[in-house]
């Protein structure tokens, strides 16, 4: 735990760290606000599936976009014209009730303007610490990022329980612009300067280990949005149209810690080839599991084991792309990554919520050990390109490559 202490140390790194962890946690808290207000509008999860989809086809668009855009016009820019577009929207689907079709072009405006937070804190953290300390900030990073994904959907629930879905995405739409406020007015944002990008659109895709992360990180985080819908619907009072008891907050609460204490004992660990796959794996097996019972305390035990090798696995991204990516090119990668774990998101709800009227709770629990164990397979099958780390420090390639000129 003393790297924790050394990375104490660095001026603003923990306010960088605990902003955008404010400005990205409604990422975590849309995707089941969002499915439980279009359950309540329309009557079906289906309907609700549709808006999301239309959510993650705008945020397919905005990711790497926004990103590059980053690189031409500023991080600050670009971060506070999207903030305020994307709460402006939030709050419409909130508190407009419009036909399917409307409210589905406004759900693909929100994913247009997601502020690009993920990749804009990842570009900035090798700017902040020495190399020796990435790899432990990363993986704090990814243990926050779980709090999103996982306690996200806690607060929503709890909120939408207690005081209606409207009032949920408003409490959304509140962390949105606050703490994107609080982010954007850090130092280090407006002082680091992100190089435009030489290339065009998508050739970083070209990279072997963008094309992993992104992949892997998308089935990687829908299967997370499959088993929220699951256990929220499996704790569902009876005639309550799907919205969930206090039992499924706790739940997911427990699952939230496990990736905690896995992204703080684990995560800080030097990435290994096959480091994700086994990671992976274990998730996948606290996943497998929740098929035995449906009893409180049993999910509540798998998912803490499951949880434990989430944030690792998180933080094994990132440490892959810090490492083989150039600086110019960092943002727009990140952003290609952020894309497909949001939409991987949007889709896994949607999904899930189509099992879930079909098979109940477990439909969406089994939806969810299938995309984490096509994740799991993709990770083993592409263990040659995943860089191996031990002993050695986090330094990003050179802009430019040495040029070797023919002796006279």
């Amino acid at each position: 735990m003393g790297i924790y202490r050394e990375l104490a140390r660095n001026e603003g790194v923990f306010r960088i760290l605990f902003s955008q962890l404010t400005a990205r946690f409604p990422f975590g808290m849309l995707s089941i606000i969002v499915l439980l207000h279009m359950q309540e509008q329309f009557g079906e999860y289906t309907a609700a599936g549709v808006v999301l989809a239309t959510q993650s086809i705008g945020q397919a668009i905005s990711g790497p976009l926004s990103s590059r855009l980053m690189g031409k016009f500023g991080m600050r820019r670009v971060l506070w014209i999207t903030s305020v577009l994307c709460t402006g929207f939030i709050v419409v689907i909130a508190f407009v009730h419009l036909p399917l079709a409307v409210t589905a072009l406004i759900s693909f405006a929100i994913g247009l303007a997601t502020p690009p937070i993920t990749p804009a804190v990842r570009t900035l953290y090798p700017r902040l610490v020495p190399g020796k300390q990435i790899s432990a900030l990363f993986s704090l990073d990814a243990a926050a990022q779980e709090l999103i994904w996982v306690l996200g959907p806690v607060v929503a629930v709890f909120i939408a329980a207690q005081f209606g879905t409207a009032i949920g995405l408003t409490v959304a739409a509140a962390f949105m612009l606050g703490g994107g406020a609080w982010f954007i007015l850090s130092r280090p944002v407006g002082v680091v300067k992100i190089p435009p990008s030489r290339g065009s659109l998508g050739a970083v895709l070209k990279r072997p280990t963008v094309v992993i992360a992104t992949i892997i990180g998308f089935f990687f985080v829908a299967s997370f949005a499959a088993i929220e819908a699951g256990v929220v619907r499996a704790f569902a009072p009876a005639g309550d149209g799907g919205h969930s008891s206090i039992e499924s907050g706790i739940v997911l609460a427990i699952f939230a810690a496990g990736s905690l204490v896995g992204g703080l004992f684990v995560g800080g660990r030097p990435l290994r080839p096959w480091s994700l796959a086994i990671r992976i794996g274990i998730v996948l097996a606290g996943t497998l599991a929740c098929l035995v019972s449906l009893n409180i305390w049993w999910l509540s035990l798998v998912l803490f084991i499951g949880g434990l090798g989430t944030a690792p696995t998180f933080a094994g991204i990132s440490s892959m792309i810090g490492s083989t990516i150039k600086f110019s090119e960092t943002a727009e990668a990140f952003g290609w990554i952020g894309t497909g774990q949001l939409v991987g998101v949007a889709t896994g709800s949607a999904v899930a919520g189509i099992a879930i009227d079909a098979m109940g709770a477990q439909g969406a629990i089994i939806v969810s050990a299938g995309l984490i164990t096509v994740a799991g397979v993709i990770a083993a099958f592409t263990t040659k390109w995943v860089p191996d780390l031990k002993g050695r420090d986090i330094e990003q390639p050179p802009e430019t490559g040495t040029i070797t000129l023919p002796l006279p």
